[in-house]
């Protein structure tokens, strides 16, 4: 396999590099799925777009069972060196060109022999909402085994090392508005201020607690309210809260606590709160033996003193949406060391390009192991 994965990398190199240079954020990745859709239908494999969504699927093989890989497609918009403008500072660009270097090594290894393999582009996932629409086209309706992967921050792990699962936390993103009436600096007493209405909220968000034992955080990441003239009380606002926790049900109990919050703050403060959850992302759900299997490619690629046990982020991936609306499909992560630094998000993140190859060949050796372990259970 290292013989054709070194015969591959001029190919993956210049995908990686097209895909680098040609960001685009979430829901308007139209150029990326028609340089995808180009690209692997030249290299002869079946490709399926969506007349109402960016992404696409491509399928190797035919017939039963079914093992999927899944790539998110989609940038960032940040401010890079002082312009903002789409950035791929999360890795998509890395993990979009494993997917295609394992599609192409597997087609050179006449794989899968019996049974598909199904390869999954998905748009959106820094909204955490692309996998849900993947999810209700029933695009993993027939998948058996379903493998992702995500580049890992250096704090993590380092370039050459590798981990079976990433066990990301539960996010909700939430916006709001404060609803109130403007007064005079001279008579407060004739509207309400948005500012101490806002502090009062911080002071209650603070005070929520849950289970200590499983990590989670609720804070506030935006407020803006007043204006230029500084005799004016503010009586409105805007706000954003970022909601964090380690499993489904402490993100559960969190959101709960969290609406009773801005209730109650409301109530004492005769103003009205309205908010909306702008993005959701689930919690990990990982299948042992998908674990298992990755484990395994792991430890013959790269060998067992670069084998890391399952990693543990508050970071959140849409992945995991597959496998709690869908429970039959069973899943896991590849945490991929990289070097990767300064951190994922960070305007001008930089990896070590050597673990992109690593990365395919952990994906190809996972699917194979999958298709033999389904095989054995016949």
């Amino acid at each position: 396999m290292k013989a054709v994965l070194q015969e591959m990398k001029p190919i993956v190199e210049k995908v990686f590099n097209h895909l680098h240079s040609h960001p685009e954020i979430s829901w308007q990745e139209f150029e990326t799925t028609n340089y995808l859709q180009q690209l692997l239908e030249n290299e002869g494999f079946q490709v399926t777009t969506f007349d109402d969504s960016t992404g696409l699927v491509v399928t190797l093989g035919s017939g039963d069972p079914c093992i999927g890989l899944r790539t998110d497609i989609d940038a960032l918009w940040q401010e890079v060196d002082g312009v903002f403008q789409a950035n791929h500072s999360c890795g998509h660009d890395a993990h979009m060109t494993i997917a295609i270097g394992a599609l192409l090594v597997l087609k050179k290894l006449r794989y899968p022999k019996n049974g598909r393999l199904k390869v999954i582009f998905q748009p959106a996932e820094e909204k955490g909402t692309g996998a849900l629409s993947f999810v209700e086209k029933g695009i993993v309706d027939d998948i058996d085994y379903l493998y992702g992967v995500h580049l890992r921050p250096i704090q993590e792990i380092g370039h050459g090392y590798a981990s079976p699962a990433i066990m990301h936390g539960a996010a909700k993103m939430i916006k709001g508005t404060i609803v109130g009436t403007d007064a005079h600096g001279a008579r407060p007493h004739l509207g309400q201020n948005a500012i101490e209405v806002m502090a009062l909220l911080v002071q209650a968000i603070h005070s929520i607690h849950v289970d200590p034992m499983v990590p989670h955080s609720a804070k506030m990441t935006m407020f803006q309210a007043g204006g230029e003239s500084a005799n004016i009380i503010p009586g409105s606002a805007v706000f954003s809260l970022d909601l964090r926790a380690q499993t489904n049900v402490v993100m559960d109990k969190l959101m709960n606590l969290v609406d009773k919050a801005i209730s109650s703050v409301a109530e004492l403060s005769d103003v009205i709160i309205n908010y909306e959850i702008i993005a959701e992302i689930a919690a990990a759900q990982v299948d042992d033996t998908a674990v298992e299997m990755m484990a395994q490619a792991i430890r013959e690629t790269v060998g067992e003193q670069f084998f890391v046990p399952p990693i543990v982020t508050p970071g959140g991936e849409d992945f995991h949406y597959y496998t709690l609306k869908r429970p039959s499909v069973k899943a896991t992560m590849l945490g991929l060391g990289c070097d990767l630094s300064p951190g994922l998000h960070h305007p001008n993140m930089t990896f070590n390009h050597d673990s992109i190859l690593t990365g395919i060949e952990i994906l190809v050796r996972t699917v194979i192991h999958s298709f033999g372990q389904l095989e054995r259970r016949k």
